[in-house]
């Protein structure tokens, strides 16, 4: 059944991946069990035991019944969990529908909704706004440090 996990390293025993995840992981207030895996941001998905993600290896191990050709997707909405009763196998659509969308951007500004598609925007206004201005700053810096190395004003 490990073979058919992408990316899983064969050096793992159902047993062994089953103490590693659990291992790594740690519980939460809400009941999820978030997994520390490579990277170092939170709430995304995490890969551990070789380039496997977590999400998918713990289903095979702590679930069973593993079906590759569905996706795995947490009820939670924690891309980081773990927990086998948050795991569940749906068809790519269904995951696709279960999406939700975060009413503000990761600095916390109200998100604005496109009136083409009725979603919210991908790119936040302000963010963006505020990324320009800081570099339209540097850019003119550097060109008046230039024209100083010039001689000019």
């Amino acid at each position: 059944m490990l073979s058919t996990v992408k990316g899983l390293s064969r050096y793992h025993t159902e047993e062994s991946l089953r103490a590693y995840l659990l291992e790594r992981s740690h519980r939460t207030e809400d009941g999820c069990l978030v997994i520390e895996g490579y990277g170092r941001r939170r709430g995304v998905h995490q890969k551990v035991a070789g380039r496997a993600w977590a999400h998918i290896a713990a289903y095979v191990v702590l679930v069973g019944g593993y079906d590759p050709a569905l996706d795995v997707d947490q009820t939670c909405g924690a891309a980081d969990c773990i927990e086998p009763t948050h795991l569940r196998q749906v068809s790519r659509t269904e995951a696709c529908r279960n999406r939700t969308q975060a009413a503000q951007c990761r600095n916390g500004h109200d998100r604005e909704i496109d009136p083409a598609t009725g979603r919210y925007r991908r790119v936040c206004r302000t963010c963006n706004r505020e990324a320009q201005r800081r570099w339209r700053e540097r850019e003119a810096a550097d060109v008046a440090q230039g024209r100083a190395a010039y001689g000019r004003s």
